[in-house]
């Protein structure tokens, strides 16, 4: 069976981790059919949001021990890269909701980091793992230390204890946590809201956050003012308007 499944259903493109033998730990086949998917869902212009998904009660332990010890796995989580899987979750145009139902360890706590919006069950599974394995959470720290305040990475890095999906909120890790029977209903409305948005202004809003922290002031400004001139003088931008004006929804707005 595929370790990763994907579909494509009005306009959502769903990547589910599908190795519940494994509990979808993050081995070579695994990371190369997220990236796999990640990258077909990115350059198909029906997708305007990925959702990234489980099946079973694990969400990701993290790097796949069993390639690892047996010296299959590369360096760096896999073949593909796990480095790249994050980064395209974050650099790519579409915008990626993570549902989190069950345990995510190590990298799995890395995936729920990168997407950009991510929800779990309160009384899901978070951790920082891997110092009980003698060893730290480098990839993953690029994705989850921005989001979090120093004092309390600090001591989740190295404690390596784990903590609930309500606290990874409260850490910032994910966006938020709601009761279990609550996380189908809370994703959808997340859904519904970005199907609502241009599929340019989404990916142009993706590309403020995660250009305008890099750049000082002085030249934060200037770009920013003619990113702006650019976004509001496209098709795109003319159709919005136009729509807000004639109070109707605008073409890219899926019918009910």
């Amino acid at each position: 069976m595929n370790p990763v499944q994907y579909q494509v259903k009005d306009g959502v493109a769903t990547i589910t981790l599908a190795d519940e033998e494994n509990k979808n730990a993050l081995g070579q086949s695994l990371t190369a059919g997220l990236f796999e998917s990640l990258t077909s869902a990115n350059e198909d212009p029906d997708v305007r949001v990925i959702t990234l998904t489980h099946s079973g009660t694990v969400f990701c332990a993290g790097a796949n021990l069993k390639e690892r010890s047996s010296g299959t796995g590369a360096p760096d989580m896999g073949s593909i890269g796990f480095d790249k899987a994050l980064s395209l979750i974050q650099t790519g145009p579409k915008p990626v909701v993570a549902r989190i139902t069950g345990a995510a360890m190590g990298g799995g706590v890395g995936l729920a980091a990168a997407a950009d919006i991510s929800i779990a069950t309160e009384n899901a599974k978070f951790g920082f793992t891997e110092v009980r394995l003698g060893v730290a959470p480098a990839v993953i720290s690029v994705v989850c230390l921005p989001k979090m305040r120093r004092g309390e990475a600090m001591e989740a890095f190295l404690r390596g204890n784990r903590f609930t999906g309500k606290e990874a909120a409260e850490l910032g890790i994910i966006s938020r946590a709601v009761p279990e029977e609550d996380i189908d209903a809370a994703v959808q409305e997340v859904i519904n809201d970005l199907l609502r948005g241009g599929p340019m202004a989404l990916a142009a809003a993706k590309r403020l956050i995660n250009e305008i922290p890099l750049l000082t002031q002085e030249d934060a400004f200037p770009w920013a003012a003619d990113f702006s001139a650019e976004l509001f003088a496209s098709d795109e931008a003319a159709e919005g308007m136009e729509a807000f004006l004639q109070r109707r929804n605008a073409s890219w707005v899926p019918e009910d």
